[in-house]
């Protein structure tokens, strides 16, 4: 239950984690919709297909990203608010870390949600969201 999700060796099931700390993620059905179907140091794959830059994910757009955290800018921000999703997920890598939040004003002005979070969780929410139907916007950052 809680204990398993929050261990620091997650065993979701249904899904099966490698040695080498990647993860593969299953679904259920297969959709249209862009799915993280697996991630791991270096990569995250989106409908099968590894992607080793970062990325932004809608269940229905798919393009590259920024520079990284460190280079993260208002308008980077901007870029994201103008996609009009109804909440973002920030995938920060393999560290949770917090933007300035001025840098999120773009997203708090138009009323979109964001959710700062380390990008193998980003990656789960955002599968569970988009599944549920939900207009949700993933910026995942790729650490090595």
């Amino acid at each position: 239950m809680y204990s398993n999700y929050c261990s620091p060796r997650p065993v979701p099931l249904g899904r099966n984690q490698e040695a080498s700390g990647e993860l593969k993620l299953h679904a259920d059905t297969l959709t249209a919709l862009n799915t993280v179907t697996a991630y791991g140091p270096g990569f995250i794959e989106i409908n099968k297909v590894r992607h080793t830059s970062h990325l932004l994910v809608t269940p229905d757009r798919l393009e590259p990203w920024n520079s990284g955290f460190e280079s993260l800018s208002a308008a980077d921000f901007e870029q994201l608010a103008q996609l009009q999703p109804e909440v973002v997920l920030l995938g920060t890598g393999a560290q949770q870390r917090f933007p300035h939040p001025a840098l999120t004003r773009p997203l708090a002005d138009r009323h979109i949600g964001c959710e700062v979070m380390d990008t193998r969780a980003a990656c789960r929410t955002y599968n569970i969201l988009a599944a549920e139907g939900r207009k949700v916007l993933a910026a995942l950052l790729i650490e090595p």
